[in-house]
């Protein structure tokens, strides 16, 4: 059965099923390298079948390198991420990302460039994009992306004028917060999801059905998944999702594999699903293309649903296991790695006041009318009126009040943290907007944040100064941990 087929905005006709290349990086763990010849020819046998489109990234070991060599061959779609450590991103810094990938590419052009960034509060990722923006439209890459966006950000990053054709987010029966606010968002700005996990790591399948929890798993990528379906309730609520696709399957002569693929490929949202090929083991590619010969009828879909009801959905938005508790990462908790990000601000004493901290923005404002982003006085955080200005003066997603109030929020996290805080501290949040009708919007971005912390709150609409919609001020106290 040859994979179907779709073609991303503004860029390249894809095969519906992806073949991912993660998995180098763990062949090459131990730092023995794959010979680019010989992992050439493995990807040319998938090309071979219909499955001519790659998923890479920076540090997939030597995945850029292998498709190069295969690019020097034939034809193929070849998909790569750029993953840099947050930082400034100057021109010069984004250019040489981009044209690193194109040399281990050993081509002019990447089709699609995806990017990740660690941390929101740091707001550089804005303008890595639309750098990237800018080489796109230079000719070096055919369509842009992102990985692990939530619905909030991505939201954010479209209405600030990115072309955005893609996000990659873990989509599969047992992680779906995809099909929530995510989804809702592609189908009204045709962006569309490449679904990693969609098979678990491999626990979507046959063999799994029936079998014994694991008690250790030595695969990095399965360890991951595992987590998955540790947090959507465990070993029985999962093996309930394989029960049903299993039904499923022996239904229409297929296997739980199949299901699980065909389940995420039917979602409208989907533009491809990515299964990863292991260029040294065992290939599935005959099992994968019948995936695409299954349909899945209203009967089916109840049968999983019922499967569903009896587990606990994957808690937040897409891209939070990498980003807050829990972190259902193959590392698991990334605490630390969060921790050693950069902060956008630095605080500092004020003159004469050894016991009070503030934080800058850098903002022309804050001397000549004489305030600070941010302050601390003991225990007590006070953070001023906050808008959506990015550097000194522009404004970011102009007009879109619930863009804005993600990217504030983000700003208030990132004062607050410098002075040794977090959102979690919040006490108090006092949010002024221009049109009242925008109550909605704004509440829902504040709410993501806070949903959890519910400190008090209070919105008024105010005829601001400036190009803004939203202004937001935070107070937080800190307590010994």
């Amino acid at each position: 059965m040859t994979p179907e087929r779709t073609t991303l905005s503004g860029g390249p006709e894809i095969a519906r099923m992806i073949c991912g290349l993660w998995q180098v990086a763990d062949i090459e763990k131990d730092g023995t390298t794959l010979d680019p010849e010989a992992g050439a020819d493995a990807l040319a046998a998938y090309a071979d079948a219909g499955f001519d489109s790659f998923d890479m990234a920076d540090h997939y070991g030597s995945a850029e390198i292998i498709a190069g060599r295969l690019l020097a061959r034939r034809k193929a779609t070849v998909m790569t991420k750029w993953c840099p450590e947050p930082g400034p991103m100057t021109r010069g810094v984004v250019r040489a990302g981009v044209e690193e990938r194109l040399r281990r590419l050993g081509t002019e052009r990447v089709d699609l460039l995806q990017f990740h960034w660690w941390s929101f509060e740091h707001p550089a990722w804005l303008d890595a994009l639309h750098e990237m923006t800018r080489l796109r439209e230079e000719g070096l890459i055919g369509a842009l992306g992102v990985t692990n966006f939530d619905a909030a950000h991505l939201a954010l990053a479209l209405a600030d004028g990115i072309p955005i054709a893609t996000n990659q987010v873990s989509f599969s029966l047992v992680d779906r917060r995809a099909a929530g606010p995510l989804a809702e968002l592609c189908a009204r700005t045709g962006t569309r999801l490449l679904a990693y996990g969609t098979l678990s790591g491999g626990f979507l399948a046959d063999r799994w059905l029936g079998a014994a929890e694991p008690l250790e798993i030595a695969d990095w990528s399965r360890s991951k998944y595992k987590r998955f379906i540790d947090t959507a309730g465990g070993w029985d609520a999962f093996q309930g999702i394989l029960t049903a696709a299993g039904e499923v399957a022996r239904k229409h002569g297929a296997s739980i594999s199949n299901v699980a693929t065909r389940w995420v490929l039917d979602h409208p949202a989907v533009a491809a699903v990515i299964v990863g090929a292991r260029l040294t083991e065992s290939e599935h590619r005959a099992d994968n293309a019948r995936a695409f010969a299954l349909h899945l009828d209203d009967e089916d879909r109840a049968r999983l649903d019922a499967a569903f009801a009896a587990t606990t959905p994957i808690p937040g938005d897409c891209g939070d296991e990498y980003r807050r508790p829990p972190f259902l990462t193959a590392s698991g908790d990334l605490s630390h790695h969060l921790d050693a990000m950069p902060s956008i601000y630095t605080a500092e004493p004020v003159p004469g006041r050894p016991d009070r901290l503030r934080v800058s923005s850098g903002s022309v404002w804050e001397p000549l009318a004489g305030y600070s982003r941010a302050v601390r006085d003991g225990e007590r955080i006070a953070v001023s009126g906050t808008t959506a200005t990015h550097g000194s003066d522009r404004v970011v997603a102009p007009g879109d009040a619930g863009a804005q109030t993600t990217y504030i929020l983000d700003k208030i996290a990132a004062s607050i943290s410098a002075l040794g805080g977090s959102l979690d501290d919040v006490i108090r949040t006092r949010i002024f907007v221009r049109d009242p009708a925008a109550w909605e919007p704004v509440s829902r971005a504040h709410g993501r944040v806070f949903s959890e912390i519910r400190p008090a709150n209070t919105l008024v609409s105010a005829a601001l100064v400036g190009p803004y919609e939203v202004e937001i001020e935070a107070e937080a106290v800190v307590r010994p941990r």
